[in-house]
């Protein structure tokens, strides 16, 4: 049944990325109207799942590669419809509705199977860390959808062609305000997520700080949110600047998230 609820999702999250692409070109109101329904349908079967999975496994379903990048993609779409009822911009889709896609997809072709935790993992940490990282990151995920709506925003206005795609995209004040309100989201969240980590470790290793690749590359990935929260606000670095640095900075997610775990041996390391 799991498998099923999860297949359909990913079905969905595709149809609704498919349709969202094609909407760049030749979109209409009803396009976007058809992507949003897609993807509420797709979202609402894939939480499904992860409730299913939830029930069967015992524990909240994060701790195996297939489980974390379903649940990274969920968050990422929760993230998606919080900025759609605030803002109703439904060109977002077409560069959010990607990202969730291939997070789907490269779920679909991990090892799905349920292991029993490990005593380290035993913990109501397991919950709360996980949740507040990857609601973070999410956040991040989103902001980095916005960056680059942004910078091709910007491209139309400096070449002066001011049709099609530059027609149904938000104005560069808006994407702006918009990739700033992500971070500031993301961020708060990221640095719960690494105290509580802390806290975590302290509890199941008798250590605050083991200098873990993961561990590391956390803490560097919260630098660079930090830095530009910081640039933005003492040294006015905004717009072009603040969204080139959220790509940078989520293209150093991806790397904490999935080079870490594939490349180097570490403690966080996903099951």
């Amino acid at each position: 049944m799991g498998t099923i609820l999860f297949e359909l999702a990913l079905t969905c999250y595709f149809a609704a990325t498919i349709i969202s692409i094609v909407e760049i070109f030749k979109g209409s109101k009803e396009s976007s109207r058809l992507t949003f329904s897609i993807t509420v349908a797709g979202f609402a079967i894939h939480s499904a799942a992860i409730i299913y999975r939830y029930i069967s496994a015992g524990y909240m379903p994060i701790t195996s590669m297939h489980e974390a990048s379903s649940f990274f993609a969920w968050c990422i779409v929760l993230i998606y419809f919080f900025l759609e009822y605030k803002y109703k911009i439904g060109i977002m889709g077409s560069f959010i509705l990607p990202i969730v896609f291939m997070m789907m997809l490269s779920s679909s072709m991990l090892p799905r199977g349920i292991k029993p935790l490990g005593p380290a993992l035993q913990s109501y940490w397991l919950g709360i860390h996980t949740a507040l990282a990857f609601l973070g990151n999410a956040a991040f995920a989103v902001a980095f959808g916005v960056g680059i709506m942004y910078l091709l925003q910007e491209h139309y206005l400096k070449s002066k062609h001011l049709g099609g795609l530059f027609q149904k995209l938000p104005s560069l004040q808006v994407l702006d305000e918009i990739n700033y309100r992500l971070i500031t989201i993301g961020f708060p969240l990221l640095t719960l997520a690494i105290i509580s980590g802390v806290l975590w470790a302290e509890s199941a290793w008798g250590r605050f700080w083991r200098w873990d690749p993961k561990e590391v590359w956390s803490l560097i990935t919260w630098f660079i949110y930090a830095l530009i929260l910081h640039m933005r606000l003492t040294a006015g670095w905004r717009k072009k600047r603040a969204a080139i640095l959220s790509v940078i900075g989520f293209i150093v997610v991806l790397f904490t998230f999935f080079g870490v775990n594939l490349l180097l041996k570490s403690l966080h390391s996903f099951r």
